[in-house]
């Protein structure tokens, strides 16, 4: 086994505290266009609000950035060397001090890449942290089942790198269970028990989800049973040519015997050598299957956690003397076959311990995790797309329990998370916020808001800016809340149209239904006063995708803010000495 290397040198608190004022600095200026609302886009006017731009430059200069992005991906860090230090200073003037309206958006783009979070030097890149991990040592457990065989393509990607990480933290750190936060369905949790032998607990709020888990990990184990039978059909197939080619060839020792050609008694038979029984196999070739055995015996030893038995028995398919041609030794098949049904009882019992449980319960940061999980020993907590504040409660269940050795955390649904800062109620007696949670943004009271936080989630959806986003579907709904405030009298309208868009034929059609989706009196609107709106933006349809396009270009800094946040936390933790 090679020996891991050192894992990664991780920032100073101060470090990471320089960054952060850069990046506040920048966001100070630009989170108003992260927090206007699509919706409110025509009837607040906020193109001539917050940009002193024409949309074509702005739709050219953000697709051009786009595309130089895919093209050089390499390129990490948009400042040189020099210029990183400075921060914010160095960029070209974005915002006009007077009116605070955009009048760069080359400033803009360059300063929304500089502060992402893979640019801001803070990460280790994946292959080099699971090199740190595991050395040069190689995947050894079910390399040939792919996770896209039980589940879509996307999610199988999410659990593949995912499961990898936890894995290679798991054997780095010498632990064998984990727990997995808001386990969801259980995807995640049951690759982590059927691929990496680990004892999983998934523990889910909902329990619809709790007992959906339950089956289909069930049905999950009968399909990796398939793959797990076929990673051995090469050996399997072999041993089966053999065990025909022997009864072909007892036949004809029979034939033999009756006219006297051979000894027929069944003492005799036994000392008999592989070469009297397997004549057309040289002992290169029984040398060959005696290596595949030894190596399938040991893969089969790595995977005993994966809970299935073989199909059959391959020791009792062979030949006694093709496993140990050497050896004096003769063991009777029925004494085989009870030592093989014993091993198959003994793994059993250990498989016991690398298991995957779904739980139902409803974490918050004060859970105590042993009135949850009776037999909890030291163990990683992991969660991916842990929703709203969940994410930063498994931090603070981290810091709190010394069993937890490792967390990994994959955050999901900013726009879900509380924050302290915006307009908290006067009487609320809610202690932990989920955000800010580190006492630099406490101090500076830092508040996002909800449309930012929810523009934080174009982020993990991976928007791509050259590709544009369905355009046409928030034109539809910006226009149809212009006719709301004009004709209706209503100008903030709480109720959600929902996915109208896709069920519509025509404009026309979609300010219809949604009309009556709200509650509102739909044949107070003839057709043509509907279509003149229409109309009446179309020529503007620019300007919303290039606004939009904008908020894609700035989700990165705000779920780096949000990031850089509970990495600050966990860094005062152990300053504090409250985490070692």
């Amino acid at each position: 086994m090679a020996a891991p290397c050192p894992l990664p040198a991780t920032h100073e608190l101060s470090t990471l505290h320089a960054k952060l004022q850069g990046l506040l600095r920048f966001l100070r200026e630009a989170l108003a266009i992260s927090n206007a609302h699509t919706v409110d886009f025509y009837t607040e006017s906020l193109w001539e609000q917050l940009v002193d731009l024409p949309p074509e430059r702005v739709l050219a200069v953000l697709r051009r950035s786009a595309a130089e992005t895919e093209a050089r991906p390499s390129e990490a860090r948009p400042l040189v060397e020099g210029e990183r230090e400075a921060g914010i200073t160095d960029f070209p003037k974005i915002f006009c001090e007077t009116s605070q309206k955009l009048v760069s958006v080359e400033g803009f783009a360059l300063a929304a890449k500089y502060y992402s979070i893979q640019n801001l030097g803070i990460c280790t890149p994946f292959e080099q942290l699971l090199v740190a991990l595991r050395g040069n040592q190689k995947q050894r457990t079910g390399e040939n089942v792919k996770p896209d065989e039980f589940m879509n393509l996307k999610k199988s990607h999410e659990v593949q790198a995912m499961s990898e990480v936890i894995s290679s933290v798991a054997e780095y750190c010498g632990i064998k269970q984990v727990i997995d936060l808001g386990s969801g369905k259980g995807y995640l949790s049951s690759f982590l028990s059927l691929k990496y032998g680990l004892k999983v607990y998934g523990i889910d709020s909902s329990n619809t989800n709790t007992h959906g888990a339950e089956e289909r990990n069930r049905k999950l184990k009968k399909h990796w049973k398939v793959y797990h039978t076929r990673s051995k059909l090469d050996v399997n197939g072999l041993v089966l040519k053999m065990a025909k080619e022997r009864k072909v060839q007892d036949g004809i020792n029979c034939k033999a015997d009756i006219e006297g050609d051979c000894d027929s008694s069944p003492a005799n038979q036994e000392e008999k050598s592989t070469s009297d029984f397997l004549p057309d196999f040289s002992g290169s070739v029984i040398s060959n299957i005696r290596k595949q055995m030894e190596n399938l015996h040991v893969h089969s030893h790595q995977e005993d956690n994966l809970c299935f038995g073989n199909a059959f028995s391959l020791i009792d398919l062979l030949p006694i003397n093709a496993i140990e041609p050497t050896s004096s030794c003769r063991i009777p098949k029925r004494k085989m076959s009870e030592a093989n049904k014993e091993r198959r009882k003994t793994t059993s019992k250990s498989n016991e311990s690398n298991m995957y449980s779904p739980l139902t319960s409803f974490i918050t940061a004060d859970s105590d995790l042993n009135d949850i999980i009776k037999d909890l020993e030291n163990c990683l907590m992991v969660g991916l797309h842990t929703c709203g504040d969940l994410a930063p409660n498994t931090l603070r269940i981290f810091t709190s329990k010394s069993e937890i050795k490792g967390v990994c955390s994959v955050g999901c649904c900013y726009h879900l998370l509380s924050e302290e800062f915006e307009n908290p109620p006067k009487e609320c007696t809610q202690q932990k916020w989920g955000f800010p949670m580190s006492c630099y943004l406490k101090e500076e009271r830092w508040c996002c808001g909800r449309n930012a936080r929810m523009s934080a989630c174009l982020a993990l959806e991976r928007v791509a800016v050259g590709r544009g986003l369905p355009t046409e579907s928030l034109f539809y709904r910006a226009v149809l809340q212009d006719i709301i405030k004009d004709c209706y009298g209503i100008t903030k309208c709480d109720q959600h149209v929902g996915k109208i868009y896709s069920k519509s034929s025509s404009f026309l059609d979609y300010v219809r239904k949604s009309l009556k989706k709200l509650g509102l009196d739909e044949s107070k609107l003839p057709e043509k006063i509907i279509m003149d709106y229409y109309e009446k933006y179309k020529p503007r349809m620019n300007e919303l995708e290039a606004f939009n396009m904008l908020k894609v270009v700035l989700a990165p800094c705000i779920e780096t803010l949000i990031l850089l946040d509970r990495l600050c936390y966990l860094k005062e933790q152990i300053l504090h000495g409250l985490r070692l």
